[in-house]
């Protein structure tokens, strides 16, 4: 299997982010990690070698970003407004470092975002404030609203990522119709505890008239690892 290691100084975060590259071509996949996670975790936890059958025959390929949370959701050593500056920062480095990166090595015009937990909510907020840009999301017991983070704290920038908030209100035409011409799917475990969390999602893109797949494991499934893998296996 291709493994590639990348490393940059970012002129987003004004500071170095580290990445992990699996695979040789299909489908690129962009990777966040769980909360406050790191670039290797998803090779550390035995998802990349759920899938590298997928990835050695060339019908996907992983790019594992780094993740920021530690400086913007869960830094409690500076205020709400710095946390979301810094979240947005994140995206920034995302959509103007990383994805010329992903397009660079990689001809397919689709690009699908995946996490699983903290990770799930990054994914499903990126490609949900970027429909233009990628085509599916897939979320692994994600958690989306997460405005217990912010203290009480809320303005423009809280409210657009916060998908269960700016959702419901969202009747743009240009972004309802990419949505509904792009690929989601929540899954989440029957005793995950953040079950709620993607039942709501999925009801409010189904109400806007968005396909949205909302797999419910049973089994004993819970909000870890093991069950991650499976689902990874099953939907990528």
């Amino acid at each position: 299997m291709k493994r590639e290691y990348h490393k940059w100084f970012s002129s987003s975060l004004g500071r170095d982010m580290e990445m992990l590259l699996f695979g040789h071509g299909g489908l690129p996949v962009l990777v966040f990690p769980t909360s406050c996670g790191r670039f290797h975790e998803f090779e550390d936890r035995d998802m990349v070698g759920a899938v590298a059958g997928e990835i050695e025959a060339g019908r996907i390929q992983l790019f594992c970003v780094d993740s920021v949370d530690a400086e913007s959701w869960y830094n409690r050593g500076v205020g709400p407004r710095w946390r979301i500056a810094r979240h947005m920062q994140y995206e920034q480095y995302c959509m103007t470092e990383v994805l010329p990166l992903i397009r660079n090595l990689n001809g397919n015009h689709g690009l699908a975002a995946i996490g699983c937990s903290f990770g799930g909510y990054h994914a499903a907020n990126i490609a949900l404030r970027h429909p233009d840009v990628f085509t599916a999301f897939l979320s692994m017991g994600g958690a989306f609203d997460v405005s217990s983070f912010l203290h009480g704290y809320y303005d423009d920038d809280c409210y657009y990522n916060l998908p269960t908030h700016f959702l419901p209100g969202m009747n743009d035409p240009w972004f309802l119709d990419r949505y509904r011409h792009n690929s989601y799917v929540l899954a989440t475990g029957e005793h995950d505890f953040c079950w709620n969390q993607n039942e709501a999602l999925a009801g409010i893109l189904r109400s806007k008239g968005v396909p949205c797949r909302l797999d419910v494991w049973g089994g004993g499934a819970t909000h870890d690892w093991p069950d991650w893998r499976r689902m990874l296996q099953t939907y990528l």
